[in-house]
């Protein structure tokens, strides 16, 4: 059966109206349509024309082809409108008065005379019946093609929390990491410069002095820099790729483009910023896109580079979402870690909603950052 569906799936549209308007011309003529005055005739031509354009306006095709169903109790241009009209239309009461149009039409004596009311109304039934066949199977048809976007969502949605599990065992390591060359390296490195310190003091040999100044020295840079990079470990919580090239601005197009969200980039930066700065606001839109797209299904974005003085910055805003947000487990950390990372450029991040119902993330961090 997949396979059969495979296949109509992939006939042209255009082949499937014409060969559609083609049978409703043949069940037209099936019922001597030609015993019919000519704007009679006229009618039926149309509404059976009229098909061809039913993706594109189902309801005013739906009424183009009533005048068939006063002709003849059933009409596959009819029946054709109506199914398409419910596959595409969500407004239930719409599609309620549609099937009774189409019932009146059918039940209704043609030419127009006086009619024995039992049969009127026991025709009237019949046709109600035969109205709404078509319109339960465009509404089955339709919430079919909802579960089966909504399974697709589902799947990207998990697919997404997978990553970010795996990106949070991640961080609990380099958090680890950080505690060990806080609490094992620096102090051994501390023990070196304190060893140095005191053997430059005591030594009276010229170059024994001139050798423990320069292993004390030594040891202080390497404990700046051991600081430096375990306020870096703790700060974020990195990727499987750490052994890459660090992400730049000249990186930052890419990630708009690969977001999957409508996002529109807008402003330049100096060529003056430092790496540190680069990285804080590539991270920053990286970290704003990734939870539109989680929390914000069907939103669009927009991520603005301004200087203000001597601060630079990054702003994502977004849309209200258009669709409801999968309920998904978070780690709500990413926000902070970015916070961290501003902080150690001595910047500020803020983020909260938006009056319109969206959301933004606004970083500033100094020009001179480094």
């Amino acid at each position: 059966m997949s396979r059969a569906r495979a296949v109509w799936q992939r006939v042209p549209a255009p082949v499937v109206d014409i060969v559609l308007v083609a049978v409703a011309a043949v069940d037209v003529l099936v019922v001597d349509m030609w015993e019919h005055t000519r704007p009679e005739v006229t009618l039926a031509a149309v509404g059976c024309a009229a098909l061809a354009f039913r993706r594109r306006f189902p309801l005013g095709v739906f009424l183009l082809t009533l005048p068939i169903a006063l002709m003849q109790d059933v009409a596959v241009a009819v029946l054709a409108a109506l199914f398409t009209l419910a596959e595409r239309s969500r407004n239930r009461r719409l599609l309620a008065v549609c099937v009774v149009l189409a019932a009146v039409a059918s039940s209704t004596p043609w030419p127009l005379a006086e009619a024995d009311r039992t049969m009127t109304l026991v025709f009237f039934v019949y046709g109600l019946a035969t109205s709404v066949a078509p319109v339960l199977f465009g509404q089955l048809l339709q919430a079919r093609r909802d579960l089966a976007r909504r399974l697709a969502e589902v799947e990207e949605a998990r697919e997404h929390e997978r990553t970010l599990h795996a990106q949070a065992v991640l961080a609990r390591e380099r958090a680890q990491l950080a505690r060990e060359m806080h609490d094992v390296v620096s102090h051994q490195v501390s023990l070196i410069a304190v060893r140095a310190g005191a053997l430059q003091v005591a030594a009276r040999d010229a170059d024994a002095k001139e050798a423990a100044r320069t292993i004390r020295s030594l040891s202080v840079t390497t404990l700046d820099e051991l600081r430096t990079m375990v306020t870096l470990l703790r700060a974020s919580g990195g990727k499987s790729t750490e052994l890459t090239p660090q992400p730049t601005l000249a990186d930052l197009r890419r990630l708009v483009e690969s977001s999957g969200t409508h996002t529109e980039l807008t402003g330049e930066l100096p060529p003056t910023v430092g790496t540190p700065a680069q990285r804080a606001l590539y991270r920053t839109v990286q970290e704003a896109l990734t939870n539109v797209r989680k929390h914000a299904p069907g939103a669009s974005a927009r991520v603005e580079l301004w200087q203000d003085g001597d601060g630079i910055g990054v702003t994502v805003t977004n849309t209200p979402p258009t669709r409801p947000s999968l309920s998904l487990p978070g780690s709500q950390q990413g926000l902070v870690g970015l916070r961290e990372r501003a902080e150690i450029l001595h910047g500020t991040l803020d983020a909260g909603p938006t009056a319109q119902g969206g959301y933004r993330v606004r970083l500033r961090v100094p020009l001179s950052a480094d």
